[in-house]
């Protein structure tokens, strides 16, 4: 397994990660509608040069944003190695904190993001609805039977 900034893959790669695995590269939240396929960013890729996991983020006002994570690989560091990437650099770039937002269905990103360090910081009640009239593939349930409502936002402060 080998980590590259994704810049340095071919995009197409990349858009296809993306749509396989979230139905398109397009992250509505809060903060923003993004194309994931066009942010900065990090991947691993496997002997087969395929990629396994994949994270995105966005720099503004010293602090850096995670817009999106994913690994296909769980249990295998994949996620917090990609993690550690953006917060490396992150520090680098004088950056006071990263955080991300994630939704109130998502456990097991609320329990993967508080065993690296990350805070709660801010609940966003009923934020899904709003990004539901943009992106109509967001869905009312999740897997899990849980509605999808709020936005939860995690901080974790660099040192």
């Amino acid at each position: 397994m080998k980590t590259y900034a994704i810049q340095g893959l071919p995009n197409d790669k990349i858009k296809e990660f993306f749509k396989s695995h979230w139905g398109t590269p397009e992250m509505v939240i809060s903060s923003g509608v993004y194309d994931c396929s066009t942010l900065d960013g990090f991947a691993v890729v496997n002997e087969e040069d395929n990629i396994i996991g994949l994270i995105t983020y966005i720099i503004k006002n010293n602090e850096c944003e995670i817009i999106s994570l994913d690994s296909i690989e769980e249990g295998k560091g994949i996620g917090t190695s990609l993690v550690r990437e953006v917060e490396s650099l992150a520090f680098n770039q004088e950056c006071k904190l990263v955080k991300l937002i994630t939704t109130n269905d998502n456990l097991l990103a609320l329990k993967f993001y508080q065993k690296r360090g990350f805070i709660i910081s801010q609940v966003i009640n009923n934020a899904v609805e709003k990004a539901r009239k943009l992106k109509l593939e967001i869905p009312l349930i999740s897997n899990d039977g849980i509605p999808i409502r709020d936005e939860i936002e995690m901080k974790k402060l660099l040192k």
